[in-house]
C-alpha cells in the first residue's frame, strides 16, 4: 500500500474534521454588513458588538454637534450605501430624518429612541427645573409605541418604518446616558445586526452579552461614586443630563440655555446670575461643542467653579470604549468640580 493511501476510517476523520473548520471559513470569507451610527456615543456601542466581524461609520464625529450638525455629500453617500442605520431618532438628529426617508430597500435605519424596553423621559419645560421633583420616578416611562410585528416574531419591526407615532420633541432625547437605556440599545443593535448578517450572529450575541455585563458593573460603580454629589447643585449649559441625574442621585439645578443652538439674551444671563447666587450653586459646566464665554460671563465675581460636561465624548477616539470613557469622565467631571 502507498504510504500517501488513507483508510477509510481516516478519510472519514479527515471529512469530519473539514466539517468543523467549514463554518468558521465561511464567517471568516463573508464581508461585513456596511453599518453607520449617527454620534459617538452609538457608535461606540455598534463598534462594541461589531468587534471581531468590523467598524462602523460614523456621522457626527468629533466636536459637532447633532443640534447643529450640517450633512456633507460625503457623508450622504456613506448612508446611502448603508446596510444598517442607528440613530436615536428626528428627536436628536432631525438633519437626518430626510436622508433616513429616501433610503432604498436595500437599507434599514433603526431608531435606537424606539427600542424594546427603553425609558423616554419628558422635556423638562422652562430650563429653570429646580422647582420640579427630580425624584418622581412617575416621570419615567417606558416608550409606549404600539409593537408592529416582525417576521421572527420578537414583537418589534426590524424595518426602517419612518412614519413616527410620537410628536418631535416629545421627549428628551439624550437617551443614551442612562446605562439602562445603554443595555437596550444593544440589545436592539444586537437583533438588526443578527438579522442583516446571520453568519455572524452568534459573534453579535456574545459581544452583546460581554457588553450588557460591563455596562450593569459600570452603573453599579458610578452609582457609588456619585453617591456623595447628592444635595450639591449645579447649572449645565443645556439640559441634556436629566437620564444620567435620575440614574445616578445628582441633580442640575437648571440649563444656561434651552436650545444650545440658541444663545439666550440679556435677560436670561441676569436670571442666571441670580439663580447662581441664590441656590447657591457649585458649580457651572460649559460643553466642548459650544462656545464657553457665556459660562465665563455668569460666573464673573462669584466663587462658583466651572467644569465641562460632555455629552458626546468629543475627544475621546472612537471604538468600543468610548462609551464607559464618557460616562466615566462625566463622572469624574462632577466630582473635580463640587467636591473641594
Amino acid at each position: 500500500m502507498s504510504r500517501f493511501s488513507f483508510s477509510p476510517n481516516r478519510a472519514a476523520w479527515l471529512l469530519a474534521s473539514c466539517a468543523l473548520f467549514l463554518p468558521a471559513l465561511a464567517g471568516a470569507g463573508h464581508a461585513a454588513p456596511k453599518v453607520v451610527a449617527s454620534i459617538k456615543p452609538v457608535h461606540s456601542l455598534v463598534a462594541a458588538v461589531m468587534q471581531g466581524v468590523g467598524t462602523p461609520d460614523i456621522i457626527v464625529d468629533g466636536a459637532a454637534s447633532p443640534h447643529t450638525f450640517a450633512l456633507k455629500p460625503s457623508t450622504a453617500r456613506t448612508i446611502a450605501n448603508a446596510d444598517l442605520v442607528f440613530w436615536v431618532g428626528p428627536e436628536l438628529e432631525a438633519f437626518l430624518e430626510k436622508p433616513i426617508n429616501t433610503l432604498g430597500e436595500k437599507a434599514k435605519a433603526v431608531e435606537l429612541a424606539e427600542a424594546h424596553d427603553i425609558v423616554h423621559l419628558p422635556i423638562r419645560e422652562g430650563g429653570n427645573f429646580e422647582e420640579h421633583d427630580h425624584g418622581d420616578e412617575g416621570h419615567a416611562h417606558g416608550h409606549d409605541h404600539a409593537p408592529k410585528a416582525k417576521p421572527d416574531g420578537h414583537g418589534h419591526s426590524h424595518g426602517h418604518d419612518h412614519g413616527h407615532d410620537h410628536a418631535h420633541g416629545a421627549f428628551d432625547a439624550h437617551l443614551w446616558l442612562d446605562p439602562a437605556n445603554a443595555r437596550a440599545m444593544v440589545h436592539e443593535i444586537e437583533e438588526h445586526l443578527a438579522d442583516v448578517d446571520p453568519a455572524n450572529a452568534a459573534t453579535y450575541k456574545a459581544n452583546a452579552e460581554t457588553l450588557t455585563a460591563r455596562l450593569t458593573v459600570l452603573e453599579a460603580e458610578l452609582v457609588a461614586e456619585l453617591a456623595p454629589l447628592k444635595g450639591k447643585p449645579f447649572i449645565v449649559f443645556h439640559d441634556a443630563y436629566q437620564y444620567f441625574e435620575k440614574r445616578f442621585g445628582v441633580e442640575a439645578t437648571g440649563s444656561i440655555t434651552l436650545s444650545p443652538e440658541v444663545q439666550p439674551g440679556a435677560e436670561r444671563v441676569s436670571e442666571l446670575r441670580e439663580k447662581i447666587t441664590g441656590l447657591q450653586v457649585a458649580c457651572v459646566f460649559s460643553e466642548p461643542q459650544f462656545e464657553p464665554k457665556l459660562v465665563t460671563m455668569l460666573i464673573e465675581g462669584t466663587s462658583v467653579g466651572t467644569g465641562v460636561l460632555d455629552p458626546l465624548g468629543a475627544s475621546l477616539p472612537n471604538g468600543p470604549e468610548l462609551y464607559e470613557q464618557l460616562l466615566r469622565g462625566m463622572a469624574g467631571s462632577l466630582k473635580g468640580c463640587l467636591i473641594k
